[in-house]
């Protein structure tokens, strides 16, 4: 069972996408910086490490180097079962999980960035990292200080981040080393993340989560604040906005992978922290980092010969699943978008959510039960003929090379997709006799 981990401010490093300007994924960055309004290229070629350190800088570009590196994954046809993503990677996390679109996600990265670096502004604070020291003394340690200081991360065994203003921070550290921590490392931060002093950060972030929308993900996504997986999409805003001010419960987190099931832990985009992590939480869990084309490579062969992949790059648009089965797939890699009249339901119709295999015809995702057009019970499923515009990618119109009736569709409105991915799924004949 493979599970994706995605990495939060900090990963970032100049020259992060020097190896992937050739890529195809590299298309990813235009994209995204259409969205954003910023030259995301930029930072991941241009900008120095100063420039890189600032909170809305640091989080876009690490958001969008772990985009690309999953984008590549996704080209040669691997797909996670599980997410999580620390801190800012949640949100990457929620985007590979299908809860995101590209959009909304971009936007998101982009609000709560500048929402955290005029929230360091109005309260500063620091941060530290902490090593050899357990969880309770490191607790202890920042109620000694008698001020503003907090446990952040809870990363893994013997290393804990505390968070705080720094006159208090700093006298947390003298106690954490009198209690056994052998290590007290600064944090290169300007503010003192997940925790009471990132409050000011909430009603922006806040704002911006009600306007996004949020889907119900085709694979658990296991959340920082609480440490468990999450299927129900309204759930989320108020766990991003928890996020600010609460803890990253990350050693925590690991487990629960463990415990539903995650045999291989692949950290998807710029560094290798979160796999060092791994490795001392989960020892016998095959952990793996995955930041350059050439690493996707070692990916596939870890894989290789077991667990149920999914590989699209034998289809073509328009490939036959069985006699009564169709698909239609993606032309090009891009944002998908619904033909809106076929992708509303129909009053009463409801959404459901299949794992790949678990239906007829071997494919599942996202579908709306028995779209209708028209409505009302017993209505007819919506009938397309040879030609119709069933989406669009980006700018290229999706049109069915088969008649059939449409059952749904196996990507979300705003998902980022890419070529030969399955995005409708037709059965052709009477509906009737399915």
């Amino acid at each position: 069972m493979l599970a994706f981990t995605f990495p939060g401010q900090g990963s970032q490093r100049p020259g992060t996408g020097r190896a992937w300007v050739d890529h195809p994924s590299w298309e990813v960055v235009g994209e995204a910086s259409e969205v954003a309004g910023r030259d995301v290229a930029h930072l991941l070629l241009d900008a120095g490490a100063d420039e890189l350190a600032l909170t809305a800088n640091a989080q876009l570009a690490t958001f969008v180097s772990s985009l690309v590196v999953l984008d590549a994954i996704e080209r040669v046809g691997l797909a996670p079962t599980l997410c999580a993503g620390h801190s800012l990677g949640e949100y990457t996390a929620l985007v590979a999980s299908g809860v995101l679109g590209f959009d909304d996600a971009v936007h998101l990265v982009v609000e709560r960035g500048e929402a955290m670096h005029h929230a360091s502004l109005d309260c500063p604070g620091t941060m530290l990292a902490l090593i050899g020291i357990t969880d309770d003394a490191a607790e202890a340690a920042c109620e000694r200080a008698e001020g503003e200081a907090w446990v952040a991360n809870y990363n893994a065994p013997g290393q804990v981040v505390i968070a705080g203003e720094a006159g208090a921070l700093e006298r947390a550290g003298i106690f954490a080393k009198e209690m056994g921590a052998r290590k007290v490392l600064p944090i290169p931060v300007s503010g003192a993340f997940h925790t009471t002093l990132m409050a000011a950060a909430r009603p922006r972030l806040r704002k911006a989560l009600a306007s996004a929308r949020f889907l119900p993900g085709e694979v658990p996504v296991v959340a920082n604040v609480d440490a468990r997986e999450h299927g129900d999409p309204a759930e989320w805003p108020s766990l991003l906005s928890a996020q600010l001010c609460s803890p990253v419960r990350w050693r925590q987190s690991l487990g629960t992978l463990a415990e539903l099931g995650a045999t291989c832990v692949v950290e998807v985009g710029p560094g290798g922290v979160l796999t060092g992590l791994v490795r001392r939480v989960l020892p016998d869990v095959h952990a793996l980092a995955v930041s350059s084309p050439d690493s996707i490579d070692s990916l596939v062969d870890a894989v290789a010969g077991g667990g149920p992949w999914h590989s699209y790059a034998g289809l073509h648009q328009g490939e036959h699943l069985y006699a009564s089965e169709r698909v239609v797939v993606s032309p090009a890699a891009g944002v998908f978008k619904t033909r809106s009249d076929l992708q509303a339901p129909a009053p009463g119709a409801r959404i459901v959510q299949s794992g790949f295999g678990d239906s007829e015809s071997g494919f599942g995702g996202s579908t709306v039960e028995g779209p209708r057009r028209g409505g009302g019970e017993g209505a007819a499923p919506v009938e397309v003929f040879v030609g119709d515009v069933v989406g669009m990618v980006g700018d290229i119109e999706v049109r069915t090379p088969f008649e059939g009736h449409l059952v749904g569709y196996m990507a979300h409105c705003g998902e980022r997709v890419v070529a030969g991915q399955p995005l409708a799924w037709l059965r052709v004949g009477n509906p009737s006799t399915h």
